[in-house]
């Protein structure tokens, strides 16, 4: 049968060579040649935007269409546009330099660049106006590859700005602080040899850049241990195009993570909720960078160091979703690089065993690098996992040493290898005093606390659906106990059994730490066997005790003038941790009518509420673990009969009636704070009658607060002498009596 014409295909004209636009050629599709995008073309994009796009993509804003520069002409010879572009770069700067030369500008005795990103070089001559200025973003930039841009919108005037500190500096909708261009007939030398040097736009100037590198180091208490800080500030005075200065993505994530110490540009919306506008500016950089190398793989391990950076300012901000989405990332990157391995390398052992992504170490400060981002990723990893989370790389599986002291890794001290890793025997009482410092040993407590997260997960994953008893038949259990409660801290060297306050006025702020975690370790391990019921209970005087000394260490902080804002975040999960314990003791008080001990016990939740709170001012992970409190204070504010429970303990300023605290209305289900160990197991244990415990809340009581634990075959009467919930207000570190008024006279009150 012939095929019917169609009026359609008979007006249609026939298309010459090469008249078709490139995509259509390419995939062999008809083309219809329209202008500016054919009609096959904007079919196609027309169904692509019809799904949304994938997590971190964009769809095109337009159809993907283009023709022949000019009909009846050749195409152009391939030819690399970033090396294209890089001539035409050298080709302007040329051309400026003669410019600059023809006008009869002052030389100078040193290079523009190193004048300009000199830490002490003030910068003059700028004006107070603004604009979208010429970028030229450097040649890892994700924006492109060192092209200059021109303005793309007119200038925007601004008001005058002092360039005295970095919070003056006039900021854009993104809170970054923006270039200065001078509203004048000639140009400021100065800022042309910015543009034109190959410095990143998006990053502030030089200036304020290392006012924020050096906050960074002073002020960070987690991932300024991943840097050299030497090699680092000696680093920022080459060339922005030099390959040893230091990667954009790391200066972003440092700028980020600095602002908590220095940005003013802070946002705080009705619900209490706070953003850092300047520090969201240069985490979208950073994620640009993360999203350019996971598509690439092109500078991975500077990249996963600014990852590990804007990790710990996820943690230090409470933003749990992208706290565990990144944790997770940063170990499965870790794994292909091996630093997992000793050395953090580990060559091809034949065909069906991959080799090391990364090149072997160039010297001994590149491999002191790699350990420290290593167990920096760990670290990491074992702290988000307190929940009861499974880690992401198995403690089996880390055969990387531990590092160095900091002061031999600042100093490049030729030293071996730490001889030490997590499969040495004893590896968390024995501390060789040449390999051993605060951060080290407070990296062992993290990875002590990971045991026992290990062991409360796998324990649920495996355990019968009769509840256990006694935890102490276990032999693992009871390892795992003596090692936690007694044996880490017992075993300190001599020169760390303090907590780090020195007669200088200065906090080492990881040995503070080293003090608390395996208390919150222990009430982590033992909370799953919490019960005030039984008089013989060891995991209820293990609770007990951790959490005095968790107190304790907190009283003895603010009896000082010293900022509790820059202790380790991970310090207020351990006082959510200890606060929780109080709860459960509350609840019990209350159900045995023991008024007298309900208050104390209330002042001293209030404490931990103020100190998490106090931190929450600087960072957000105190208030919502505050908020996430208050959630399970719910069911004791309905049930006590204290008039005004949340005011106890904690007065306003010294000698007031006045609390910190209002009366709010809580609201069970807020949930911003981190999920953290089940306390569901006291609800359970708690159903029998307050009059089946005899005469155990008038038995005599054992004062002082570090009360030895007693062995799992310790005798029920024994047992309950040293309960720490019998006793009366213990004494504090420094003699006075720890009650909930007098305690609240020890906190650094607020000044009106």
């Amino acid at each position: 049968m012939p095929k019917a014409s169609s009026a359609s295909a008979a007006g249609r004209t026939a298309l010459r060579r090469n008249q078709a636009c490139l995509s259509c050629r390419k995939r062999k599709l008809k083309c219809d040649a329209a202008r500016p995008h054919c009609g096959t073309c904007s079919k196609q994009w027309q169904a692509l935007i019809s799904v949304p796009p994938p997590v971190g993509y964009a769809h095109p804003t337009e159809p993907q269409c283009s023709y022949d520069p000019i009909e009846g002409l050749p195409m152009a010879p391939d030819t690399d546009p970033a090396d294209r572009i890089r001539m035409l770069e050298d080709q302007i700067s040329q051309l400026r330099s003669q410019l600059h030369e023809a006008r009869n500008f002052t030389p100078r005795s040193t290079s523009p660049t190193q004048r300009l990103l000199h830490p002490r070089q003030p910068i003059s001559g700028m004006s107070s106006t603004r604009s979208s200025s010429v970028r030229s973003p450097p040649d890892n930039s994700p924006n492109g590859n060192g092209l200059l841009m021109p303005p793309p919108v007119a200038v925007d005037m601004s008001s005058v700005a002092s360039l005295d500190s970095p919070d003056s500096q006039l900021r854009g909708s993104t809170g970054s602080p923006e270039i200065l261009q001078v509203n004048t007939g000639a140009s400021d030398p100065l800022m042309m040899e910015m543009f034109f040097s190959g410095w990143d736009a998006d990053l502030p100037n030089p200036e304020i850049l290392n006012h924020y590198i050096e906050i960074f180091f002073r002020c960070d208490p987690c991932s300024s241990r991943l840097l050299h800080k030497p090699s680092f500030l000696a680093s920022m005075l080459l060339h922005p195009k030099d390959p040893n200065f230091p990667h954009s993505a790391v200066l972003h994530a440092i700028c980020a993570s600095a602002s908590r110490w220095a940005s003013h540009d802070i946002v705080t919306s009705p619900d209490g909720t706070r953003r850092d506008r300047f520090a969201e500016f240069h985490i979208s950089k950073t994620r640009a960078y993360i999203d350019k190398t996971m598509a690439s793989g092109q500078d991975i391990f500077p990249v996963m160091q600014a990852c590990s950076i804007m990790s710990w300012f996820f943690y230090q901000e409470g933003r749990w979703v992208e706290v565990w989405i990144f944790a997770g990332f940063q170990t499965r990157v870790a794994i292909p690089l091996r630093l997992n391995y000793p050395g953090t390398f580990s060559a091809s052992q034949g065909g069906n065993s991959p080799g090391a992504y990364l090149a072997p170490p160039k010297d001994l400060k590149d491999l002191e690098l790699r350990r420290r981002t290593w167990w920096m990723t760990i670290m990491f990893d074992r702290i988000v996992s307190v929940g009861g989370w499974l880690h992401g790389v198995d403690e089996r599986d880390i055969g990387t040493e531990f590092p160095l002291r900091g002061v031999d890794f600042e100093h490049n001290t030729d030293l071996p290898g730490n001889p030490q890793d997590l499969a040495t025997e004893n590896v968390f009482i024995r501390h060789p005093p040449e390999y051993t410092d605060s951060f080290l040993l407070f990296l062992k407590s993290v990875m002590l606390f990971g045991r026992v997260t290990d062991h409360n997960t796998r324990t649920k994953l495996r355990a019968n659906p009769l509840k256990v008893s006694s935890p102490f038949q276990e032999a693992e259990f009871c390892q795992l106990d003596q090692l936690v409660c007694q044996d880490f801290l017992h075993n300190l060297p001599s020169g760390y059994k303090h907590l780090g306050m020195n007669e200088l006025g200065s906090l080492d702020t990881d040995l503070f730490m080293v003090h608390v975690v395996p208390h919150a370790a222990t009430i982590t391990l033992h909370n799953p066997y919490l019960n005030f019921s039984d008089p013989a209970s060891i995991s209820t005087a293990r609770c007990v005790n951790a959490t005095r000394s968790i107190l304790a260490a907190y009283y003895s902080l603010s009896e000082t003038s010293l900022d509790i804002t820059r202790l380790h975040p991970f310090v207020t999960i351990c006082w959510y941790l200890a606060a929780v314990v109080q709860i459960q003791l509350c609840k019990y008080y209350i159900e045995i009518n023991d008024s007298a001990r309900e208050s104390t016990v209330w002042g001293e939740i209030n404490v931990l509420r103020f100190a998490m709170l106090t931190y929450g001012s600087r960072s957000p992970i105190g208030t919502r673990q505050e908020k996430l409190l208050q959630g399970l204070m719910t069911e004791i504010v309905r049930m006590t009969s204290q008039m005004h429970p949340l005011e106890m303990g904690v007065p306003l300023y010294p000698f007031s009636h006045s609390g910190v605290f209002p009366v709010p209305q809580y609201n069970a289900t807020d949930t911003t704070g981190a999920p953290l160990p089940d306390v569901s197991g006291y609800d359970e244990q708690q159903s029998s009658s307050p009059a089946s415990i005899g005469g155990i809340a008038n038995s005599p009581p054992i004062a002082g607060m570090a009360v030895p634990m007693p062995p799992p075959s310790v005798s029920p009467q024994v047992s309950a002498d040293v309960m720490g919930w019998h006793s009366q207000p213990s004494q504090s570190s420094n003699g006075r009596r720890a009650t909930g008024t007098s305690q609240a006279s020890h906190l650094s009150y607020p000044r009106q």
